[in-house]
């Protein structure tokens, strides 16, 4: 939706980068392929030519100093409150989104860009931005979703020493859990490549997505996420086949 002089909404970039992750030690600047893991998300984001800004939010002065070197602006450090393993999103963005405010530098839009996903590349920003913006305001967000490799309606919970559907409301002749799964409806699952949301869906709402919530049907490895150790090894392989590639780092970046 453009608004009345024509010009698109303004929209800026959010990358989450906090230091304490468990599974992967300081997961996002470990180096994949020579840069760190946020390079690319940076990279990505600056050359879709969406944003008005690519901000990097993070409690580490280290990923602080490396994602400015990779183009991104950090203006603040983020309260080590805000940056545990339990730590909801919505209060980081919500934090961001008021200090951008009161330094004159609001917007429209923001979009969640996380640096796990380091095969989403500028296209893809530029494909979902699209779909969002000829939504307008009928929509709260737009989430990158794909589909489902384990289907719901094969899973079960624990009950009185049996298990159960995790899906009761099922067909019974046959079950969903020994139905082929070409069979089973079509169900998604979110993925970390990225989301766009209205600026007044985090004030009218009180979350990063409202109830309105577009879907983006990320495409090959567009959604892949790298949470654990097997996932690094796997993200090598895909670059190592040829199977996947990452967003073009700019010579320039990187550099002190």
């Amino acid at each position: 939706m453009r608004s009345e002089s024509g010009r698109s909404p303004a929209c800026v970039a959010l990358v989450p980068a906090r230091s304490g992750s468990k599974r992967v030690t300081q997961k996002n600047i470990r180096l994949l392929a020579g840069h760190p893991l946020v390079a690319y998300t940076i990279a990505a984001a600056r050359d879709s030519g969406v944003f008005t800004a690519v901000i990097v939010s993070t409690d580490s002065e280290k990923i602080a100093d490396i994602a400015r070197q990779y183009g991104a602006e950090v203006p603040f450090l983020r309260p080590a409150a805000m940056a545990g393993d339990l730590s909801p999103d919505i209060e980081w963005v919500r934090h961001t989104l008021a200090a951008l405010d009161e330094a004159g530098r609001g917007s429209e839009c923001f979009s969640l860009l996380r640096p796990t996903s380091p095969f989403r590349r500028a296209d893809t920003i530029r494909r979902a931005w699209s779909q969002f913006e000829r939504a307008g305001r009928s929509a709260d967000s737009l989430r990158a979703v794909e589909l489902c490799r384990q289907h719901p309606g094969k899973m079960w919970v624990l009950r009185d020493g049996y298990i159960v559907p995790l899906l009761p409301d099922g067909p019974t002749s046959p079950p969903w859990h020994s139905m082929p799964y070409q069979g089973l409806p079509s169900v998604y699952i979110q993925n970390a490549s990225l989301e766009i949301a209205w600026r007044s869906t985090v004030r009218e709402t009180d979350s990063i997505a409202g109830t309105r919530i577009l879907p983006f049907l990320t495409e090959g490895h567009e959604g892949f996420d790298l949470n654990e150790p097997r996932d690094w090894w796997y993200a090598e392989h895909l670059l190592a086949t040829g199977e996947a590639t990452l967003p073009p780092i700019p010579t320039t970046a990187g550099h002190a």
